[in-house]
């Protein structure tokens, strides 16, 4: 771990000696802390092909900076993001209700140590906005920031809208923008992009705003305990900023890019999760209710009407246990969130 202060006094004031320690290759954490290390890596890996070298670090931004400009060509990217449901199942970890799954989070930290997501996130967004928001963008008023952050957590799940939020946090459209770059650039947010395919209708065309983790953003939202999202008039939206995130983590996870978008007609008409596949496109409802409804696949019904041959059947995952299959449609439960594509 370059982290470690003696270890980083070492790669920098002898970088060569340093990886010469490291015969068959290594693993360096929080690389992105000695940039001079990338120069000499590239000419170690030019000489040495056989060798491997896993390079991860925290800041994202800063890491892909210094590979695109020593070791292009080089390396294979792979974006690692939270756990998955899935990951965690596999490890034998499984949530009863989806609210607890909401509120904790999938970082590691709160799997592999005794930690409350509590102190965990209040320690996050503090170390996150004091040293990782600092070294992107000169950001003077850090509490301004802050509060930018909190009202984007608000608008989980929902159509950006740049002026809007600007106004209530008090700063310039331009200022949104620019502090939006900073939370994609360091992995706190992504945008899911509108389907632009025309199929005769006129279609909303701005993006939704997710987090990457609904922990986080409980923890911005001041959510305190998991009884509150029981009631809690986000809910829905979380929960469906949880499904996005899943498929998401997916495919990054196999290294493959983003193929989801979401699709809402002028009159409201919208698919929540638009994959797409080699066998089309895929549509995906998203329902936090526990019980079943007919209501829940009208918007896919509505779809394939106006979509013709391009529309594949689709699913709806929803916030209940059973899964079946409805009217040709797979209705799946929250636990099975892994999507196809």
């Amino acid at each position: 771990s370059l982290e470690d202060p003696d270890t980083r006094l070492r790669a920098e004031q002898d970088p060569r000696g340093f990886l010469a320690g490291f015969p068959e290759g290594a693993v360096f954490d929080e690389v992105q802390r000695v940039p001079q290390l990338f120069s000499y890596l590239q000419g170690v890996v030019d000489a040495a092909p056989e060798k491997r070298f896993v390079l991860s670090g925290s800041q994202n931004f800063l890491l892909l900076e210094n590979i695109t400009q020593s070791l292009a060509g080089r390396t294979a990217v792979l974006k690692l993001l939270p756990f998955s449901l899935a990951e965690l199942a596999n490890a034998g970890i499984r949530f009863a209700r989806y609210e607890a799954a909401i509120f904790k989070g999938f970082y590691p930290r709160l799997y592999d140590r005794v930690e409350t997501p509590a102190d965990f996130y209040a320690a996050y967004i503090e170390t996150y906005v004091q040293r990782d928001v600092r070294t992107l963008q000169n950001i003077q008023d850090l509490s301004a920031f802050l509060r930018f952050v909190r009202l984007c957590a608000g608008r989980a799940g929902q159509l950006l809208n740049l002026h809007s939020l600007a106004t209530d946090a008090s700063i310039s459209t331009s200022t949104a923008r620019a502090w939006l770059s900073v939370l994609e650039a360091s992995y706190i947010v992504f945008l899911l992009e509108p389907h632009f395919q025309n199929f005769n209708k006129r279609l909303v065309k701005t993006p939704k705003l997710y987090f990457y983790d609904t922990g986080l953003a409980c923890a911005l939202l001041r959510i305190e305990q998991e009884s509150q999202l029981e009631t809690h008039y986000l809910t829905g939206s979380l929960f469906e900023n949880m499904v996005v995130a899943e498929q998401l983590k997916g495919r990054l996870g196999q290294g493959k890019p983003n193929n989801a978008y979401f699709w809402r007609d002028n009159h409201g008409i919208e698919i929540d999760c638009l994959l797409e596949t080699s066998e089309g496109l895929h549509p995906i409802e998203i329902k936090s209710g526990r019980t079943f409804s007919p209501d829940f696949v009208k918007g896919i019904k509505h779809w394939h009407t106006i979509a013709g041959a391009s529309a594949n059947r689709g699913q709806l995952i929803y916030g209940g246990e059973e899964s079946f299959v409805f009217q040709e449609i797979a209705v799946r439960s929250w636990h099975e969130t892994e999507l196809p594509g």
